[in-house]
């Protein structure tokens, strides 16, 4: 049977890091990042990522693993985040995954498999990527179309990323990565996952938090940890973060700061929608409603009361 973890998600600015830490300190368990951009060191503002203090009252895993230069994909953090997890439980502790990227934190779950990130794979990529940029999106998707007309039918011919990994996947393996994905999805889970998914019971309350939160970000120095960033050099991963994009049009001269600060704010609170649209999903999940403001040793109380129903503590 597959191994019990514990999960705490939910939109941005929901409090999903101190009721990690708490859970963690009540359970003696440790935590897992399941947030895409906190792998970075140096992205510490723009990722609201745990202060020193917060990273000191429980151990961490999956933070600061990363150069802003890196290219990190899901396969690249399932890979480490199930090492991470794999250890924790081999020293009879809980992880408990705190973040708000779904894809990452259910493809660890899951146990998704990724295909080949061997070095025939890169190659294969790399090559693929090329012939995209030289013959152009709309011709490399009809190639798709031959290979796999579902999912070409999903994409777009902007969408190279999706375009070039559909092409990778035929080609590593001889089976379409519409199959490829079928397949993985009819796996039974990696990890028996308990889910605990914070949100607002009113949606201005969530807004309004993610607006403060932004201005705090720009208070305490966004724009300065952008330029830094900016001239070590950032990914294209990392590049495409929210607050880290628009601070660096604004940087570049394309956009005002005070632009670059609702950009911001608007891009958020889209992706909170997006976030909880991914959560509902899962018929599974204890939902914490918080009502004006955030009540974490209620939150406490109902959580432990829901690990300890699912049978992991």
């Amino acid at each position: 049977m597959p191994q019990k973890i514990a999960v705490i998600t939910g939109p941005t600015a929901t409090g999903k890091t101190r009721l990690g830490i708490l859970l963690a300190q009540r359970l003696n368990a440790e935590i897992v990042s399941g947030d895409s951009m906190q792998l970075y060191r140096g992205m510490d503002i723009g990722t609201a990522k745990p202060t020193p203090d917060e990273l000191a009252a429980a151990p961490h895993h999956l933070i600061d693993v990363a150069e802003p230069d890196e290219e990190w994909s899901v396969s690249r953090y399932v890979e480490a985040a199930d090492a991470a997890v794999r250890d924790i439980l081999s020293r009879g502790k809980l992880p408990i995954v705190v973040g708000g990227t779904g894809l990452y934190i259910d493809s660890l779950v899951r146990g998704l498999d990724f295909c080949d990130r061997s070095e025939a794979g890169d190659a294969c990529r790399a090559e693929l990527e090329g012939r995209y940029d030289e013959i152009g999106g709309k011709a490399m998707l009809r190639e798709l179309a031959q290979l796999d007309p579902e999912r070409a039918a999903k994409l777009m011919p902007a969408d190279k990323k999706r375009i070039v990994r559909a092409m990778e996947v035929y080609l590593l393996t001889g089976r379409t990565i519409t199959e490829h994905d079928r397949v993985s999805a009819a796996r039974p889970p990696r990890y028996d996952a308990a889910y605990i998914v914070l949100d607002f019971e009113d949606r201005a309350e969530l807004y309004a938090r993610i607006d403060a939160r932004v201005d705090k970000m720009v208070a305490d120095g966004l724009f300065d940890e952008v330029a830094g960033l900016l001239e070590r050099g950032l990914s294209s991963t990392a590049r495409q973060a929210i607050g880290y994009k628009e601070a660096a049009a604004a940087l570049a001269g394309e956009i005002s700061r005070g632009e670059a600060v609702e950009e911001i704010k608007r891009e958020s609170r889209r992706y909170a929608k997006r976030q909880l649209t991914w959560l509902r999903r899962n018929e599974d999940a204890h939902w914490i409603r918080w009502g004006a403001k955030p009540d974490f040793e209620a939150a406490l109380r109902d959580s432990t009361a829901f690990l300890a129903a699912h049978g992991i503590i």
